[in-house]
């Protein structure tokens, strides 16, 4: 065997080597329409929603027929309080889905899986996370981003037909990006798999690996170098969790979802087989940000089911509590609470079904779409739990265990609110997120105009990117002045009783206005644009606000339609809507009227040490360890902790 040549150092990179790494992994073109991308260029695409699109019958007959059963395993099998006090899933529960199929639902049948539908996989994981946070997070992170996804798009015939029988039924994978010091960054990403004959030896630490500690199957982003017959780079390899020099060397805890088989997994030395590459040398962060394309709406489903939840209790709890005289629920402090709950809850199923059915159809490219619904999702779920915490008062901040040791319902709604924090930060934090949907907002912008506000384009270059930007705005900008939305009689088969028109009037006329405003915020900082992150992050949130109301609209007009609680679900999409607005109107004033300037004089403050004097009078609890682990290659020194579930 030849000698394996040492692993490179961790990479150092510049701001804009960073952002070239990551502008090379993301999809350049936009072969499908969009409706969130025509939604940030204020063409408001309602042809694209609407009518809602439905799945097949023989999918919804499949579908169905497994929701029934998982919900009688759920009922009769999981015990969440159990979960949440051990901090463990019992490995019968995971033997018992491993039998049901759960493992597979999202691998196709000719390899042993499931076949359900995006729409029905959502379902199933809003069913059992509403069970078990914690199981939720493992069966997504399994088939959302572990092996199955990235092999169904990417992989070989031989890796299919090698792997996908394994993770259908019996092996639970993993996926393995981050680094202690390396996050959204990945750029600077260390582990590395040097070339050495049929092989890559993998060198590395990976930080945060949901499922690692059970896994048998790991994806695994490492950096190749560059050289001889090798073009180098981040690149994804399908790793067996048994292999020699592989450490699970940490199983970690957090504040919630206790029951998570997440730790620290070390490489020293770890042949992979070529055939175990994952795509071409270089594709690891397409791939990735490919995966996640569709992945990410597992989350926003499970805070779907957390939404319902969430609404059952209020409802209950509010009905049954009397203060001065009537319900809680009837004094309108506590009420503002529950409709925000439950018109949420209708707008973010609305969201999450119309990005899953427009996933599995394929006709849309809803790379923006599922990004705005994770987005969503996880920060309007966080808010609804915390409402319900405020409903339920002290007993909200009382645990579920000591509820039920002094004689009441054992209601765990300080658990829920612990478990979906993580919601804000797993797969792109909020903060990346808005980075990530607002590059994506403003392509075409950037496709005419780039070159022109990149400082360091030369003359040329420059002028010939305002000739072309000069023909797309003169097309672009005066369909920004009029359009449907300004018609009293526009999108008038949404009024049933209740008037949804007069939304999704608004929606067209706002798309417009939030259009008109990222054009004069790109002419007014040009090459600039990208360090105003808070601008950004409002214009997103505008969009998210958009999107979801017109999801809730068209959702609603579905439902009347089929006869499904039709004016119930008019009636929950107006009052999102008009909750939405208020929202949106207090965003485009945030536009311009903030304290982003003064906010970054007093961070550069903070960080010389300025406001110093401000932390006296406390005591730091912290121990005096490093801020971020040592994660130099080489074998491990810790114990194993891997524990894989037969």
């Amino acid at each position: 065997m030849s000698a394996v040549p040492e692993s490179p150092a961790r990479p150092t990179v510049t701001e804009r080597e960073a952002r070239e790494v990551a502008e090379a992994a993301r999809e350049q073109d936009w072969r499908k329409p969009s409706f969130a991308k025509e939604l940030f260029l204020g063409r408001f695409r309602l042809d694209l929603i609407h009518p809602h699109p439905l799945p097949a019958d023989d999918d919804v007959q499949r579908g169905e027929e497994f929701l029934a059963k998982l919900r009688d395993f759920c009922e009769t099998k999981i015990d969440g309080a159990t979960i949440e006090r051990d901090a463990r899933i019992p490995d019968e529960v995971i033997t018992g889905l491993k039998e049901l199929g759960a493992l597979g639902m999202k691998i196709d049948t000719k390899y042993g899986g499931l076949g359900l539908t995006q729409v029905y996989y959502n379902k199933a994981l809003a069913l059992v996370g509403s069970a078990s946070p914690a199981i939720g997070a493992l069966l997504s992170a399994h088939q959302s981003i572990g092996v199955p996804q990235p092999l169904k798009i990417f992989g070989t015939r031989e890796q299919k037909e090698t792997f996908l029988p394994r993770c259908a039924r019996t092996d639970i994978s993993a996926f393995l990006l981050t680094e202690p010091d390396v996050g959204s960054d990945p750029a600077r990403l260390a582990t590395t798999a040097v070339p050495d004959g049929d092989d890559y030896v993998l060198d590395g630490v990976k930080l945060w690996t949901t499922n690692g500690v059970v896994a048998d199957l790991l994806v695994v982003m490492a950096r190749v170098p560059r050289s001889d017959g090798h073009r180098g780079g981040i690149t994804a390899f399908a790793v067996e969790a048994s292999s020699e020099g592989v450490t699970v060397e940490n199983r970690n805890a957090f504040m919630g979802l206790r029951g998570l088989e997440n730790g620290v997994t070390r490489f020293h030395r770890v042949r992979v087989p070529a055939s175990q590459r994952i795509g071409e040398e270089g594709q690891g962060l397409k791939i990735a940000l490919t995966t996640l394309n569709t992945g990410r709406l597992s989350l926003p489903a499970m805070c779907v089911g957390s939404g319902k939840w969430c609404l059952k209790i209020a409802r209950e709890w509010s009905a049954a509590r009397e203060q001065w005289g009537k319900p809680v629920a009837l004094h309108e402090a506590v009420g503002s609470k529950i409709a925000f709950i439950a018109a949420t809850t209708f707008a973010l199923e609305a969201v999450v079904d119309l990005s899953s059915q427009m996933a599995d159809e394929d006709r849309n490219d809803i790379r923006i779409e599922a990004a705005l619904a994770k987005l969503y999702g996880s920060e309007m779920a966080c808010l609804m739990a915390d409402e319900l915490v405020q409903i339920r008062g002290g007993r909200g901040f009382e645990t579920a265990e000591s509820l039920r040791a002094r004689g009441e319902r054992a209601v765990p709604a300080e658990q829920m609110l612990r478990d979906l924090r993580i919601n804000r930060i797993f797969e792109g934090s909020t903060e990346i997120m808005h980075l990530l949907i607002a590059r994506e907002a403003v392509d075409a912008h950037l496709s005419v105009a780039g070159d022109l506000i990149d400082p360091e384009k030369s003359l040329g270059d420059k002028a010939k990117a305002g000739a072309g930007a000069g023909l797309f705005y003169a097309k672009w900008l005066p369909r920004l002045v009029a359009g449907p939305g300004q018609l009293p009689t526009a999108y008038g088969e949404f009024k049933h009783g209740v008037d949804l028109s007069a939304h999704l009037r608004y929606v067209e006329r706002t798309s417009r206005k939030l259009a008109r405003s990222t054009f004069y915020a790109m002419s007014r900082w040009q090459g600039k644009m990208e360090t105003k992150q808070g601008f950004l992050g409002r214009i997103v949130d505008i969009g998210a606000e958009l999107f979801a109301m017109s999801a809730a609209c068209v959702r609603a007009e579905l439902l009347r339609g089929r006869g499904e609680n039709g004016r119930e679900a008019y009636q929950l999409a107006d009052a999102f809507c008009r909750q939405s607005r208020i929202r949106v109107e207090e965003l485009f004033g945030r536009l311009w009227s903030n304290t982003d300037d003064l906010d970054r004089k007093v961070v550069k403050g903070v960080l010389s040490g300025t406001y110093a004097w401000l932390e006296q009078g406390v005591i730091d609890p912290s121990d005096d360890g490093p801020w971020i682990a040592d994660a130099t290659p080489g074998p491990s020194e810790r114990e194993n902790v891997h524990r894989p579930i037969r």
